[in-house]
């Protein structure tokens, strides 16, 4: 069967994190087969309306309260997950196939399309597995996903992995790597990255990583810190801010810098959305997860960037870089091994510069918005 005519991609979340920004890319490529359904108001649906994107969204009330680590929803939650999926069950047109963007997404999908009777299908981006979520949870999805999807589509042989080994269903699961667009890269100057470093009170020569990211524990903001302490005269800029209500995880990261002695060298920045920029003023990009990565939004935009990619050696971060070749493996959780990765760099400018080299041509061959989208595509005629 060919490709549905049209679909309606559905997400949870109203703020813009990586999943968010992937959906951008897939619904502007899709153009007007695509229109977006999400489950919450906010920034997210703004920049969709912003790039042309139709956009609805459906209220999804205290089903909001359930979190990844939620062993038992509410009462309340149950009832909202239905009322929700009648909602937008009702929205589907019947040329329509609903396809996930998230756990929660699927959820809601899975039992609207079961009502609508249309198909469903499930952009998989995270890590089935502890401590990621709860048993419950892990349960809960793959038994829908048994059920109702037509396709699960995983963004990296970790992810699909992950899903098989909690029960999911093998055949049901193909494996598409998310694409990142290289043009606001390219077209970024050297001026570029200098007005950040001004900005920063970052001095011209001093040799500085950046680390962009939703604030969260998982995501090792705190191993950078604690590597900085490690390398003398090492800045970092920190981009990133806490987007579903980890605010006292950011205010601990600000005293922990102080601490270490480092707060004059950490650069917190808040959310950023000239990531292309940021990344230029910076001589290496880190990513430092402490539990494996699904796929690593932050390897491939460091690599569009040109500039050599230090990255936690877990989960889908390793279908990403050849380690020593378009970027720097090291052990999660390491803060000493990070540290020793950027010093190597920061003493061998002709190795950075060969890794930054090939990692851009390694990300402009394999992550594009054009495979991504062909690969979904190639997925969803399977529904």
């Amino acid at each position: 069967m060919s490709a549905p005519r049209r679909v309606l991609f559905v997400d949870h979340a109203g703020v813009l994190g990586g999943a968010e920004l992937s959906l951008l890319d897939l619904a502007m490529a899709f153009g007007d087969r695509a229109r977006v359904a999400l489950l919450a108001d906010g920034p997210f649906a703004d920049r969709l309306r912003a790039r042309g994107v139709r956009v609805t969204t459906t209220p999804m009330g205290a089903l909001a309260d359930v979190r990844k680590d939620t062993r038992l929803p509410s009462f309340g939650a149950l009832a909202a997950m239905w009322r929700t999926a009648g909602a937008l069950g009702a929205t589907v047109d019947p040329s329509e196939l609903l396809c996930a963007n998230s756990q929660k997404a699927f959820v809601v999908s899975a039992l609207a399309g079961w009502r609508a009777q249309r198909p469903v299908a499930w952009i998989l981006r995270d890590i089935l597995a502890a401590p990621h979520f709860s048993g419950a949870n892990i349960r809960a999805v793959i038994t829908l996903a048994n059920w109702r999807a037509c396709r699960v589509i995983a963004n990296s042989q970790a992810t699909a992995d992950a899903f098989v080994a909690a029960g999911g269903r093998k055949s049901l699961v193909c494996v598409v790597h998310n694409g990142i667009d290289a043009a606001p890269f390219d077209v970024v100057t050297p001026a570029d990255g200098q007005a950040v470093r001004r900005a920063l009170h970052i001095p011209d020569d001093a040799f500085t990583v950046a680390m962009p990211g939703r604030f969260h524990a998982w995501k090792g903001q705190q191993v950078l810190l604690a590597a900085l302490a490690q390398v003398p005269n090492v800045h970092a800029i920190i981009a990133g801010a806490p987007l579903f209500g980890e605010q006292a995880f950011a205010d601990e990261l600000r005293a922990r810098a102080a601490r270490l002695g480092v707060a004059d060298r950490a650069h917190f920045t808040g959310f950023r959305d000239d990531i292309p920029a940021l990344l230029s003023a910076a001589n290496v990009v880190v990513h430092a997860s402490t539990l494996p990565e699904p796929f690593g939004r932050v390897v491939v935009e460091g690599m569009l960037a040109h500039r050599p990619v230090v990255a936690s050696n877990a989960g889908g971060v390793p279908e990403l870089i050849v380690d020593g070749e378009s970027g720097v493996l090291v052990p999660p959780a390491d803060a000493r091994a990070l540290a020793a990765a950027i010093a190597a760099l920061r003493d061998d400018a002709p190795r950075a510069a060969r890794i930054a080299a090939a990692g851009a041509r390694r990300a402009r061959t394999l992550f594009t918005v054009g495979a991504m989208a062909r690969g979904i595509e190639e997925a969803l005629a399977a529904c």
